[in-house]
């Protein structure tokens, strides 16, 4: 009962009822927030610490800035869901506040889409080189359950493309990645998506802060290649895994195509099938399919990989 009261306590406050409000579009930055709400970047600061002591928003630092979130835990979630819904829609604050979200949220459109011109080029060149992303992307599918989960997580989720496809399988997904830009044009995407229980955060693939068997799925897609220790990866998407969790990579197997390595920074050259289900052997998972995607006798063109495999249930007796 302690929660609540405190969380009544954080939300009774018109500004941090604001807050709430337009963070229930998808995350802000404390600049954003200063523009939406017209206050100043301290008192927004001081507010936002006071929401994230009761527990009703999360903060997630990326590089030089802080993004937050409303709380996705279940009890909060419908919490803030009959608080928000009784706010006035007609309320000319709360208007005046979602017509400078509408500004703030076009603005992220145009620099990602900026990003994704400058881009586009090099990600052509790889994907001319394969088969077409939507045969790959119909194997992923077949691996995925068929029913709503609880997590799912993308390693090195780059411009979010797995969580516009499988976001809507779980009831949360989160999207890790290192670029800032590239978090930009998934952050953009999923606000056009209208995708409210997907989110991106900067993150490494080796080092992602959720706890031991919190994640459902782990999906790593076309990140193994250019990781220093691709095991790793496997060593943490295995430790995120719940019991009876499915683990799905994919990457491209070997070739010879080493302009790669200077033109687009791949630091292996593709992975032999039984490397990979080594690596899930050796950290407590269980492979249980692959598939190659091309002909992956001709290295001068990229196979495209799928391995999948799963966390062994724990023995009760």
């Amino acid at each position: 009962m302690q929660a609540i009261l405190n969380a009544l306590r954080a939300a009774g406050e018109p500004t941090r009822l604001r807050i709430l409000s337009v963070l229930s579009s998808g995350e802000l930055t404390v600049t954003e927030l200063t523009y939406i709400l017209r206050q100043s970047q301290p008192r927004i600061s001081r507010h936002l610490k006071l929401l994230a002591d009761a527990g009703l928003i999360e903060r997630h630092p990326e590089a030089s800035w802080v993004f937050y979130r409303l709380v996705q835990a279940r009890g909060f979630m419908e919490f803030l869901g009959q608080l928000l819904d009784a706010l006035p829609s007609d309320d000319p604050t709360l208007m005046g506040d979602l017509a400078r979200l509408t500004h703030v949220r076009r603005e992220r459109t145009d620099r990602a889409d900026a990003y994704f011109s400058a881009n586009a080029v090099d990600w052509e060149d790889i994907r001319s080189r394969h088969l077409p992303e939507k045969d790959i992307e119909a194997s992923i599918s077949k691996l995925l359950p068929k029913k709503t989960f609880g997590n799912l997580v993308d390693l090195g989720t780059g411009t979010g493309r797995m969580l516009e496809l499988f976001g809507s399988l779980a009831h949360k997904a989160t999207g890790f990645d290192l670029n800032p830009d590239m978090l930009t044009l998934a952050r953009s995407r999923l606000q056009t998506l209208g995708y409210a229980n997907c989110f991106v955060q900067q993150g490494d693939a080796t080092q992602i802060p959720f706890a031991n068997e919190e994640a459902d799925v782990v999906i790593i897609h076309q990140v193994l290649h250019f990781l220093d220790n691709p095991a790793m990866a496997i060593g943490e998407a295995a430790r995120i895994l719940a019991p009876n969790g499915k683990l799905v990579v994919v990457d491209f197997a070997p070739h010879d195509m080493e302009n790669l390595r200077e033109e687009h920074a791949h630091r292996r050259l593709g992975f032999e099938a039984k490397e990979v289900q080594g690596w899930m052997v050796d950290v407590g998972l269980t492979p249980e399919t692959i598939e190659n995607l091309g002909d992956d006798q001709d290295k001068s063109n990229l196979t495209v990989s799928i391995w999948s495999g799963s966390k062994r249930k724990r023995n009760t007796k």
